[in-house]
């Protein structure tokens, strides 16, 4: 199916994923539903506005997804939209109010339900390989961190690929991949969550439910100090290229031992 955007979709609902709930303060905003052409002058109606309606919507900062994507019928449009918060989603409908959509387009009908959001951590499926990669690369600004999970994932040495799930759109992930050491041991890079979902509570969601999974075995980071600390880790002295650039670990690899990566990290 096509959408307004002049992209061809796959319709994109609401669904039940299971996992371990992120415990967000406030619940996130999802809507599902339809717009509903009564002729064909609303059709061109909704073709000429929608496009503005979708890049406007999309800019919010609260926003994290809106999808519109035309049925068969070409009078009807589905759509699936998700907000931060309440407070995300009442200023999205204050911003329609004062647009060329909200006032040429508030005839259509309308048919949408709204729901309560509370992501989820889920290990990865295949269908959301390229989510993955365009999170990674909106979180980083660039492609070597989708680059690295693609090929970590080629090579058989992606030990543990996890995701934060909000009503289907893929909002942050976490990798782990064998370390070479002296016990058991993981590295965890990279931790990802969608720049406006950042500061919710997902990354260390993510964090948490990683070194859960690696259970004794040791799990080592390079990252802030400041953000790893509170979330368990400490200051590592390990024998590795990484070492000094805010290596740190959970758990109990001998002091000085060497550690070496994934061939993965080379191509970094």
């Amino acid at each position: 199916m096509t959408c307004a955007c002049g992209h061809h979709h796959h319709p994109r609902h609401h669904h039940g994923a299971q996992g371990t709930p992120v415990a967000l303060k406030t619940p996130m905003v999802g809507l599902t539903g339809r717009l509903i052409c009564q002729d064909a002058g609303q059709t061109m109606t909704a073709l000429s506005l929608l496009p503005d309606h979708i890049r406007l919507s999309r800019k919010e900062p609260g926003c994290l997804r809106f999808d519109l994507w035309q049925d068969e019928d070409p009078l009807v449009w589905h759509l699936s939209e998700l907000f931060v918060d309440a407070e995300a989603f009442a200023a999205h409908g204050a911003r329609i109010g004062n647009s060329a959509w909200g006032r040429e387009g508030a005839a259509i009908g309308r048919d949408f339900q709204r729901r309560d959001v509370i992501p989820v951590i889920r290990r990865e499926t295949r269908q959301d390989l390229d989510a993955i990669d365009a999170l990674l690369r909106d979180a980083f600004g660039g492609d070597d961190e989708a680059r690295l999970v693609r090929r970590l994932r080629e090579d058989g040495d992606l030990s543990l690929s996890l995701v934060a799930d909000a009503a289907g759109a893929v909002l942050g992930h976490v990798a782990l991949s064998p370390l070479e050491a002296a016990a058991p041991a993981h590295a965890l890079a990279p931790l990802a969550v969608a720049p406006k979902a950042q500061r919710l509570g997902i990354g260390a969601a993510l964090v948490h439910q990683a070194v859960t999974w690696a259970d004794t075995a040791s799990v080592v980071v390079v990252g802030a100090p400041g953000y790893y600390g509170p979330l368990g880790f400490r200051p590592a002295d390990l024998s590795s290229p990484y070492a000094g650039l805010a290596m740190q670990m959970i758990g109990d690899l001998p002091k000085g031992s060497a550690i070496r990566h994934a061939p993965a990290f080379m191509t970094l």
